[in-house]
């Protein structure tokens, strides 16, 4: 690509966002409410695993070890966590996606098990899902009004697919939605920043996993008085 061409990109992106930005997208921040709780996305061998056609993108790898801390702080702190994964009975009951590799992801193959490194059988509530988002005929939902969370923290893979539908969701279920960008994944770079770009001018605040960190130890200072 000619150097002529990249500078006119970078200038259509540039003009692109000022007009976003004169429109008033992005302008608000959602914040951390009272109670939060942790939406884990797909973290699931089929998608974490180099031996499985859609694992090993050093992007979800980045994403499940930031998640490993987030998680061990979150359940220190009795943070609820719900975490899913993509899974039918056969390929007849699957959707119509446009993947090939997620018909291997037919319940009993091991790309529908959970990941070790971020799932605590003991701790976590973990559900399948069939469609994109983590909400979408789950109990997730209901599991977090239940446990009184108004502020659901989104991470997993991928990016720019499940994670994408999973923040939407959040937003129209009425939480606070909170994605750490070290924290979600994707098979590409791009996809990964332009939807998570797109997503804050809209339905939820970008941050990092240490920001995430600090907050929730302070909500649990807070809870207990100290």
């Amino acid at each position: 690509m000619l150097t002529e061409d990249i500078v006119n990109i970078d200038k259509k992106s540039h003009e692109m966002e000022d007009g976003y930005q004169r429109r008033s997208y992005g302008r608000e921040s959602i914040g951390f409410g009272h109670k939060p709780g942790v939406a884990v996305v797909d973290f699931q061998l089929g998608f974490t695993d180099s031996r499985f056609p859609l694992g090993g993108a050093p992007l979800v790898e980045r994403a499940v070890s930031n998640s490993m801390r987030l998680l061990a702080v979150a359940r220190d702190c009795n943070v609820p966590v719900a975490t899913c994964y993509t899974g039918y009975n056969s390929k007849r009951d699957m959707p119509y996606w446009k993947i090939s590799a997620l018909d291997d992801m037919v319940e009993g193959d091991p790309s529908t098990e959970l990941d070790p490194r971020t799932y605590d059988p003991d701790y976590d509530v973990a559900m399948r899902k069939s469609g994109a988002s983590m909400f979408f005929q789950t109990p997730a939902a209901a599991f977090f009004n239940k446990e009184s969370v108004d502020t659901i923290i989104v991470i997993g893979c991928v990016t720019s697919g499940c994670v994408r539908a999973t923040i939407v969701d959040s937003f129209q279920w009425g939480f606070r939605t909170i994605v750490p960008e070290d924290g979600v994944g994707d098979q590409e770079n791009g996809p990964h920043h332009d939807n998570l770009r797109d997503v804050e001018r809209r339905y939820c605040d970008i941050t990092t996993v240490d920001e995430t960190i600090v907050w929730i130890e302070k909500w649990r200072s807070t809870r207990n008085g100290n």
